[in-house]
């Protein structure tokens, strides 16, 4: 990893701004809506914290609401900074955090603009080959049909035999039927799908122990509050099984993703440090080795 030397001035940047944010010159009076000391708030102020689509009243109360709840902080902040004794421990609090706040922002910027975001599919495959043994399954996994469809539609008898049917021309002639009449359609006979997404669908009480009823319930049926609800479970991963890699593909993902920034953040640091010896901005006058 290379980091150019012409990106170190964003600290710098960073730094500027955030010391001048509290400056006012270019802010006209009419765009002041309160002050309270030396803070101002502005009409551009509250208007980033506007919330959309609030009526002409709603939008009166919250403008007004703000502005007080920014009065108040201000005043308290004000009294507190007056009555407490020992600041220089707060200033050399605020000093500390906004210099993290800085470099994370920064190292944030980098990683954005140069780091390499592409995984593989042979390093996804690799990883989960590898971790196995940390992919199982907490909860069933299922494969099927799943339909809500109201008690008086035209063709429901017809979908109580074709819902169950593996022959290809029967489940286009399902399709058919459910995207005119069915409230609900989701076929899923070709991805995992997690059991509690499906429960959840159907007024149903499927017991406590979802792995035994699945085993003894492939197809399921029932009807209450003017719908009718059928399920067809064609495979399924029981609870305690490796969980499949399109399954857990997101986690390994999430999982690289963040070993790859951690170890460019690491990249990084090494880097600015060596940059640091190099041009006399750091000069160490102590053992740092172990």
């Amino acid at each position: 990893m290379k980091i150019y030397t012409q990106y170190i001035p964003i600290l710098l940047v960073l730094l500027f701004i955030t010391s001048s944010c509290g400056k006012n010159d270019r802010i006209e009076d009419g765009d002041i809506l309160v002050k309270v000391g030396n803070e101002i708030l502005t009409k551009n102020d509250l208007a980033k914290d506007f919330p959309y689509g609030l009526s002409e009243s709603d939008s009166t109360k919250f403008a007004r609401a703000y502005i007080k709840a920014w009065i108040d902080s201000k005043l308290v902040g004000e009294i507190a900074a007056k009555n407490i004794s020992d600041m220089s421990k707060i200033d050399a609090m605020v000093a500390k955090y906004r210099n993290e706040l800085i470099m994370w922002e920064y190292r944030q910027r980098m990683y954005e603009s140069h780091a390499d975001k592409e995984l593989s599919d042979d390093s996804i495959i690799a990883y989960y080959q590898a971790h196995k043994k940390d992919f199982v399954a907490t909860r069933p996994y299922i494969k099927g049909i799943y339909i809500k469809i109201p008690d008086n539609a035209e063709h429901l008898n017809q979908l109580k035999k074709l819902y169950r049917s593996n022959k290809t021309q029967e489940i286009d002639h399902l399709e058919k039927l459910c995207f005119s009449e069915a409230t609900h359609y989701d076929y899923f006979r070709d991805k995992w799908v997690d059991w509690e997404q499906i429960e959840s669908r159907i007024p149903y009480d499927f017991g406590n122990n979802p792995d035994a009823f699945i085993k003894q319930n492939k197809n399921i049926e029932t009807s209450i509050g003017g719908f009718t609800y059928f399920l067809s479970i064609s495979d399924y991963i029981p609870t305690g099984s490796t969980i499949p890699l399109e399954v857990a593909i997101n986690s390994i993902k999430e999982i690289l993703i963040n070993q790859n920034r951690i170890k460019y953040d690491q990249e990084l640091r090494n880097e600015l440090f060596n940059i640091g010896l190099k041009e006399g901005e750091i000069k160490i006058l102590c053992d740092l080795e172990s």
